[in-house]
């Protein structure tokens, strides 16, 4: 568990397990879904302790604060000493409002019909907007 005063933001990210892989961290950074301190973070942004970072995965905007710099990836349980989750409870509300939305379909019912993928789609462009 080595620290030092600078890590790259995809590093970091990968290490809390904010994103599975690195190079989906990187992605994120360079679509411009990841702030640091309201200010857009390529992967290689160095990043350090007390930095706001601000993650879009939509429907959600997850806040975080640093409280500690990681290059690897620690237990599970470890990596919460590592920052602060301060995403509003109105923002994780809307993973649950989402969830709600999808129908699941019978095993075997087959693809939807016509209809019912305009229904689908209706339901989620009104939750986008």
């Amino acid at each position: 568990m080595a620290e030092s005063n600078k890590v790259r933001i995809d590093k970091w990210l990968w290490a809390v397990r904010i994103y599975k892989t690195r190079n989906l961290a990187a992605e994120a950074c360079k679509k411009g879904r990841v702030l640091i301190n309201s200010q857009e973070a390529k992967p290689s942004r160095e990043l350090h302790i007390g930095d706001m970072v601000v993650i879009r995965k939509l429907p959600v905007i997850y806040t975080y604060k640093v409280l500690g710099l990681i290059e690897h990836r620690q237990a599970a349980k470890l990596v919460q000493d590592f920052f602060e989750d301060l995403t509003s409870p109105e923002e994780l509300e809307k993973l649950k409002i989402k969830d709600s939305f999808f129908m699941k379909r019978d095993r075997g019912a087959g693809r939807p019909t016509k209809k019912e993928r305009r229904v689908l789609d209706q339901i989620t462009d009104n939750f986008d907007n």
